[in-house]
């Protein structure tokens, strides 16, 4: 959709992994952000990255990045508040998708299905889900969203699926078996497993993404 960038959100401190950029890390011979750009690139008009520090890391994409706007880490709500000021300044673009720098496995019908369930559904927002888990930080937002995002950001919410409860937000469903889509790679351990399905083919097992929350939203 020409109408929509994604936002690769690279923002973390990646504690579980030992620290520096899990994105960066090695799956199948290539960083892990390769197979996210593979999988995220074809569905959107562009692409930009959400890292702090340094952005000369990421020189090879060719890609802008744009640090969070808040001090401290604040979480992934930060970096979707980067991407949507990013979009806020492209032409024509009304949306953003943001999807986990360490989900190597992500649909490649994403965006799509996000769109039409949150047009089902009448409500602004739309995120992932599998196995009966939601995954906040896979998400189709709009930018006109944004003022409200920097104010609930600066008041200090956190918290994806509350902040987005307010506004509304559609769920999409995929299947988690044989390869949950939002599988992510947050800790050694789960490269080792990503490395296992890579070698056996798609039909290998994998488990469920890390930090995804089970059922509604509280």
């Amino acid at each position: 959709m020409s109408s929509v960038l994604a936002v690769v959100l690279a923002g973390g401190l990646a504690r579980r992994m030992g620290g520096g950029d899990k994105p960066l890390r090695s799956l199948g011979g290539r960083p892990l952000l390769d197979h996210v750009l593979a999988r995220v690139g074809p569905q959107v008009a562009g692409v930009v990255l959400n890292a702090n520090g340094d952005p000369g890391r990421f020189a090879a994409y060719g890609l802008p990045v744009v640090a969070d706007p808040l001090p401290d880490y604040p979480g992934p709500l930060a970096g979707v508040l980067a991407g949507l000021d990013w979009a806020a300044g492209q032409a024509g673009v009304t949306d953003i998708l943001s999807v986990p720098g360490d989900c190597p496995f992500l649909p490649g019908d994403l965006l799509a299905r996000l769109d039409a369930a949150r047009r089902a559904a009448g409500v602004p927002m739309a995120c992932a889900a599998s196995g009966g888990w939601t995954h906040p930080p896979v998400a189709l937002w709009p930018v006109a969203l944004r003022g409200e995002l920097r104010a609930a950001l600066l008041a200090g919410e956190r918290k994806i699926d509350r902040w987005t409860a307010r506004f509304g937000c559609a769920s999409a469903e995929w299947p988690a078996e044989p390869v949950d889509p939002f599988f992510n790679a947050n800790a050694p351990e789960d490269l080792a497993e990503a490395e296992r399905v890579l070698s056996s083919g798609p039909g290998g097992p994998i488990g469920k993404c890390n930090g995804a929350i089970p059922g509604d939203p509280p």
